[in-house]
């Protein structure tokens, strides 16, 4: 069950007041980021890492992510999560403008380098434009490829497309960025960070 489901769940007075037409504010605040990772990585020990990267590591996340998403930031906060040891999977916290205004997302991605799940943390857009869980499954298991793009293997949400290019945006420079981390070290999950 995504963090959606789990805040609508929790969240049922907020959200149907929402719906029968309150301010977007009413969906702005889902989790805190300590809830988030919690619910992600259940049981498991999540340590957070900052990495500092060179102009020359920026160049390389750039031309990975490619020239529609964006990359300005040299010192970037992940969380890796381990159980019995083990790599389940490191967390990113991506915020951004959709339209006029920001939403944070949660991108957790597995040890094979492949998203698991992206988790919307913050919206602050009208509710209108909230990507919902089903278009948002479409990025499990995504890597960073042609296909991880609105004119390929991502589906634009009808009547959402600047929440749909700025989410698609934020999965190919975080995937960008974990590929010039390397978390698990430079093997994928046998690593180290």
């Amino acid at each position: 069950m995504s963090i959606w489901a789990i805040c609508s769940s929790f969240g049922a007075i907020a959200l149907g007041a929402a719906l029968a037409g309150a301010a977007p504010a009413d969906l702005s605040a889902q989790l805190t980021q300590r809830e988030a990772l919690a619910t992600a990585f259940p049981a498991a020990e999540i340590e957070r890492h900052t990495a500092f990267l060179s102009e020359g590591d920026l160049d390389a996340v750039r031309s990975a992510a490619g020239a529609d998403a964006p990359v300005d930031q040299a010192v970037v906060t992940y969380y890796v999560a381990r159980r019995d040891g083990r790599p389940v999977g490191v967390a990113y916290f991506d915020s951004h403008r959709v339209r006029t205004l920001n939403e944070v997302l949660m991108i957790v991605v597995q040890p094979d380098d492949r998203i698991r799940a992206i988790e919307v943390l913050r919206f602050a857009e009208p509710p209108d434009y909230h990507p919902r869980e089903p278009w948002l499954e479409q990025f499990e298991g995504r890597v960073l490829d042609a296909d991880l793009s609105l004119q390929s293997g991502i589906a634009n949400m009808t009547g959402a497309t600047l929440t749909s290019h700025a989410i698609t945006r934020a999965a190919r420079r975080v995937l960008a960025l974990h590929g010039r981390i390397r978390p698990f070290g430079s093997s994928g999950a046998a690593g180290t960070p």
